[in-house]
């Protein structure tokens, strides 16, 4: 089993140790009192926006380089830096991008920018024809992990709203658009990299993917895995086709992020009704003193919200070009947020078809909860599309690969157990996904459970 840090009592103090250039940092004041801010600013400069009134924290900016001592300040209970947060990355196309960058002209892909038009108008969903999805048998996660079963047995996660916090989604895609979160003023979530109300997921051109990290897509594949609908002639389907997905972008088109946008994407999820939180991205060993995102996980655990994490995608061998997957327990820079002990965060590794753990995904006996499906994902893209492969060159192919993917058919699953039984609190819905998984002689000690999702029994 996992070992939780108690809630209370974590960070008394934190003194930091590094030296103030400039830059910005994350600031949690010991009070809400905004003279103590006004105060802050009118001593040390700069200026102070706010990331969360929850946690007392601000963002601190624009200061120069700082000469006066700042952390014996008795306002301030820690000060930190701002750290950077990615996608983690495919496995198989960092294993694409190092094998074209030893061998090709990088002239001879052309990089056009965004894919589409950025920032679409939210449009309403319209009547949906009934019938078969027509991509629906390419969909082996969906199978293997028995969700067929459970939408027969259970209100396919009906109303239970899964916050995708992610590069965005296609709020418009006709496979996600009925299930898209709206609230009172037609928000369908919020875009914390553009700072507006349309939380598109800007896709790249093949070029920009390739060589300069441009996002496929990423965020629309995750909301699809999760919740695209069922039975209504298009594409495939999700594993909670009736849960509701809140699109949440914090991570750009060229797949960064930081800590300050994460912990606003968190609280708009647990302000605004998300029982579970899916989260495909993460950041190797820089973050384990990231103690104001700790902080909003752990309001989303003291608000009973459930934290799907992705185990991480291992390394790049050199020699190989293939990504090689670590122990997130003893490696010197495991993956988080999907290593910290908190009992609302259920962390996934990634499993091929053949139901052996994939070669790229990491694993830790103690810290990664179970493996989902995550090689070969066909799933919704933006533009009303839908992909298993995101780049075909011949030989050399990049398909959608990763913990990524496998987050979300956690997220799903947990959205499908908790709309079966939606009194039940978020240690129950986990208790109840972590024992119904199936053993697998391949994960044995390699996850807590060592076991695969499963949904064979949802509904029982």
């Amino acid at each position: 089993m996992k070992h939780y840090l108690p809630m209370t009592g974590l960070f008394v103090l934190f003194v930091s140790s590094f030296s103030f250039a400039s830059g910005k940092y994350l600031i949690k004041f010991r009070s809400a009192d905004p003279d103590v801010q006004v105060d802050f600013v009118r001593v040390y400069g700069g200026s102070l926006e706010p990331v969360s009134l929850a946690g007392r924290l601000y963002a601190w900016s624009g200061h120069g380089n700082l000469t006066v001592d700042i952390t014996n300040d008795p306002e301030i209970e820690y000060i930190q830096k701002n750290h950077p947060i990615h996608l983690i990355d495919n496995p198989s196309l960092v294993s694409v991008r190092a094998q074209l960058n030893a061998s090709v002209d990088k002239s001879t892909f052309e990089k056009r920018g965004p894919a589409y038009p950025d920032n679409p108008e939210i449009a309403k969903p319209s009547s949906e024809k009934v019938g078969s999805d027509p991509l629906l048998t390419q969909s082996w996660g969906l199978f293997t992990v028995a969700a067929n079963q459970a939408w027969n047995k259970t209100p396919q996660g009906q109303d239970i709203i899964v916050a995708i916090t992610d590069t965005g989604v296609d709020y418009n895609h006709p496979d996600l658009i009925t299930n898209m979160w709206r609230n009172s003023q037609g928000l369908v979530g919020w875009d914390f990299v553009g700072k507006d109300n349309k939380p598109y997921d800007l896709s790249m051109s093949i070029g920009d993917i390739l060589f300069s990290g441009g996002n496929p897509g990423h965020g629309t594949h995750c909301a699809g895995v999760a919740a695209a609908r069922l039975n209504n002639t298009l594409g495939t389907a999700g594993v909670a086709p009736k849960a509701r997905i809140m699109a949440l972008r914090f991570i750009n088109e060229s797949g960064r992020g930081d800590t300050a946008d994460a912990i606003k994407a968190i609280d708009f999820a647990i302000e605004n009704g998300a029982k579970i939180i899916s989260a495909s991205w993460g950041s190797e060993g820089e973050e384990e003193k990231d103690m104001a995102l700790r902080e909003a996980i752990m309001r989303a655990n003291e608000k009973g919200v459930l934290f799907i994490a992705a185990a991480g995608n291992g390394r790049l061998d050199p020699q190989t070009f293939v990504a090689k997957g670590y122990d997130n327990d003893s490696d010197a820079k495991p993956m988080y947020p999907a290593t910290y002990p908190y009992e609302n965060i259920i962390t996934v590794a990634a499993l091929g078809s053949d139901e052996k753990l994939a070669s790229f995904s990491n694993w830790g006996k103690k810290s990664v909860d179970l493996g989902a499906p995550g090689v070969k994902i066909l799933s919704t893209v933006p533009g009303a599309r839908y992909q298993d492969t995101i780049i075909d060159l011949g030989q050399m192919k990049v398909t959608w690969d990763g913990t990524s993917m496998a987050t979300p058919f956690v997220a799903g699953a947990a959205a499908v157990v908790w709309s079966q039984s939606p009194n039940w609190n978020m240690k129950k819905v986990k208790e109840t996904l972590l024992s119904s998984t199936v053993n697998l002689d391949q994960l044995q000690d390699k996850v807590v459970t060592a076991g695969r999702l499963d949904l064979s029994h949802a509904g029982d």
